[in-house]
């Protein structure tokens, strides 16, 4: 973005000097921008929720995720992985993007996977916990826009120390989150069931 609006190459010391070490966690930056960070962005996150063995724990303002994430996660939890995700209830800033990703909860609920909508403000992380050592988190959701339209950056963190502190975090936000069950999300009015059909032919925009 920077080349093409100014014309000038991001290289050599001026923008990026010596650095010293700092720490000891193994990090890394993934990017979503075209043309090909996209795909590696999307295949970190696949590869991610294929390497669980215990937990996956996922906390996204927008969790839409395409067909291909949809069955990593019931191939984990075919597997016996645990899965908590939690995503804003009512009180989020794109009611649409809440209505789409209702739409694709049937077979997680029904393979059970635990979903979580967060109660007290707008929920707006970006985070993905595998087992208890590797985390990813920073702009991109788990949405087919994050993953292949917009300029995003997740930092990849990998140490036990670290994804412990996340967890912890997360846990706590499970507390303030309420459980929708698999009979409460086919017990929604016709009225909702129909809106969020429509709302899920948008899913590559959301």
């Amino acid at each position: 973005n920077w080349l093409e609006g100014t014309g000038e190459v991001l290289q050599g010391s001026k923008f990026y000097p010596a650095q010293d070490e700092g720490g000891s966690l193994g990090a890394q930056v993934v990017i979503s921008s075209q043309p090909e960070g996209s795909v590696s962005m999307h295949q970190m996150m696949l590869m991610a929720l294929a390497a669980a063995e215990r937990h996956i724990r996922i906390g996204m303002a927008y969790f839409v995720p395409d067909d291909v994430a949809l069955a990593q996660l019931l191939a984990a939890r075919a597997r016996g992985v645990e899965i908590d995700i939690i995503v804003p209830s009512e009180n989020t800033d794109v009611p649409l993007v809440r209505k789409s990703s209702r739409y694709f909860w049937g077979d997680l609920l029904r393979s059970g996977v635990r979903i979580h909508e967060f109660q007290p403000t707008m929920y707006h992380p970006k985070l993905v916990i595998v087992d208890d050592s590797w985390v990813t988190m920073g702009s991109a959701n788990l949405d087919e826009r994050s993953l292949r339209l917009n300029d995003e950056a997740n930092l990849n963190i990998y140490g036990e120390e670290f994804a412990a502190e996340q967890i912890a975090i997360f846990q706590d936000d499970l507390k303030r989150s309420r459980q929708i069950s698999l009979q409460e999300w086919q017990s929604r009015p016709l009225s909702e069931k129909f809106t969020d059909w429509i709302a899920s032919w948008m899913r590559a925009q959301l």
